[in-house]
């Protein structure tokens, strides 16, 4: 049984953990809310809600604010580049968060993350040309890939696992507040005072996490052997990741499936090539099919390649298809985050763990039934249904994120339990590259761009928002067997 398996037994030793993070039992006190803001906690929850503030954030606000950079500055061909440039660095630098936070601590790779992070939005904020902003964009993706990966692997080592869903609830509440406040916090200052502020604001928010992380983040990590950064794997991750955000910004749809194949190709070999390495990336068992680990993982990457295509073309679609501006667009469009917060907070106090594995399996099954919904939303011209079926996908995460993320953590062993919380995020920011990509494929081969009229224009979008669905079939099946393998292990443990 891992290390945090035993310390959750060690809270409750009359009960048996299951393997999900939970018990038994349902009769032990999950704890409540008010333990966050107990002294032990409270900077900690502060310092994990203000990295994901971060990264939630400043992801609405450029994308509110860079057509204004583009008038002023011009570069407007280069504008998808802004988002793939970051995702990349994201990306990059999330795998290599355990190596470095094994290797240096936590605290003294959060702060410099973090400089990076201020560093580059200064760059994006003080660019005379859209060359520039991309720079800084790569900085930023750089800096908050590695902050994101290592809050992640904080929460078991600084909660105990009782708390562990809650924390995720408070993560959902941020997000929730980013969707809303974001655009709108963004947009009056670009209006109000310049698009460069939009970016400044980032600074002093850094400046206060870096404080956070000095207070909490102190304890020095245990160097495990082997801690080195395995190049070769990283060279195809980068290359592939390349691949397959530049199919995007090609024009021409054989150009653009050549690329997402061929950086899939990349990935699924630079997936191998790190597990040949005595120092992975990732751990060990990530991918494969016989542990809850690689089962699980899969989940993770599987579930945001599927909503990848709502956070494509659901407000493109509510504006095209439906004739809504972009504010009440936008605010639809927030329904699924809602949703999802709502449910993670109403949840979060389940302790049996018979219930939070049903919450596993639930959530691919939601997003299935949930895209189902959106699709025949746009095919009857029903906006009900695309709020019923955003409020159900919003759910289908809001039920198994916490739980799964927690699973994983749990069923590692002690020297890769940092590489697997941190691939969570990683993996999650890798899903939604994937899933855009061919989001974008679907959507030019169905010819969503040509469509002129609204019902041609609703029967394209229902047909973009079914082909997703096949990537919750596979997930449906491997959150069953992640959380079976999960029982089993912990039966043979206990």
């Amino acid at each position: 049984m891992t290390d945090i398996a035993t310390e959750s037994l060690a809270v409750t030793p009359a009960i048996a953990a299951d393997g999900t993070g939970g018990v038994d039992s349902a009769a032990v006190d999950a704890g409540g809310w008010l333990d966050l803001l107990q002294p032990a906690h409270l900077a900690t929850t502060l310092m994990l809600s203000m990295g994901v503030a971060l990264f939630a954030f400043n992801g609405f606000f450029v994308s509110t604010v860079l057509p204004s950079a583009i008038a002023e500055i011009g570069g407007g061909h280069l504008i998808a580049w802004s988002v793939s440039l970051y995702l990349i660095g994201s990306i990059i630098a999330g795998v290599t968060a355990a190596q470095l936070k094994q290797r240096f601590g936590a605290r003294l790779v959060l702060v410099v993350a973090t400089l990076l992070f201020i560093a580059g939005t200064v760059v994006a904020a003080m660019a005379t040309s859209m060359e520039q902003v991309l720079l800084g964009r790569v900085g930023q993706g750089l800096g908050e890939g590695v902050v994101a990966a290592i809050c992640y692997a904080l929460i078991p080592a600084l909660f105990p696992a009782r708390l562990v869903p809650k924390v995720f609830g408070v993560e959902a509440l941020v997000w929730t507040c980013a969707s809303f406040g974001g655009p709108f916090a963004a947009g009056w200052m670009a209006e109000s005072f310049s698009w460069r502020m939009a970016f400044l604001i980032n600074v002093p928010f850094g400046l206060l996490f870096i404080l956070l992380a000095l207070f909490t983040a102190t304890r020095r990590e245990r160097v495990f052997e082997g801690s080195s950064i395995p190049v070769s794997p990283l060279v195809l991750l980068s290359l592939g990741m390349l691949m397959v955000l530049s199919s995007g910004v090609v024009g021409q749809a054989p150009i653009s499936a050549a690329l997402v194949l061929l950086g899939l190709a990349l990935l699924g070999f630079s997936v191998v090539k790190d597990r040949a390495s005595a120092s992975s990336l990732m751990p060990h068992s990530a991918f494969g099919f016989h542990s809850t680990v690689g089962t699980g993982l899969w989940l993770v990457l599987l579930m945001p390649v599927a909503q990848a295509t709502s956070s494509v073309y659901f407000v493109f679609g509510l504006q095209h298809g439906f004739g809504f501006g972009p504010m009440a667009a936008g605010g639809l469009g927030a329904v699924m985050a809602m949703s999802w917060s709502l449910v993670a907070v109403l949840i979060a106090h389940i302790g049996a763990g018979s219930a939070r594995r049903r919450a596993i399996e639930a959530g691919p099954a939601l997003q299935c039934g949930g895209m189902i919904l959106v699709a025949l939303g746009f095919h009857q011209g029903s906006l009900a249904l695309l709020i019923a079926g955003q409020v159900v996908v919003g759910a289908a995460f809001g039920a198994s994120w916490a739980f799964l993320s927690q699973m994983l953590m749990e069923a590692s062993v002690a020297e890769e339990r940092d590489k697997t919380s941190g691939l969570i995020p990683t993996l999650q920011s890798a899903g939604f590259a994937i899933g855009a990509a061919f989001a974008g494929l679907a959507g030019n081969s169905i010819g969503l761009a040509e469509t002129s009229s609204n019902e041609a224009t609703n029967s394209a979008f229902a047909a973009t928002f079914l082909i997703p669905v096949l990537w919750t079939v596979p997930a449906v099946l491997l959150a069953r067997r992640s959380t079976r393998l999960a029982r089993e292990v912990s039966r043979l443990s206990a």
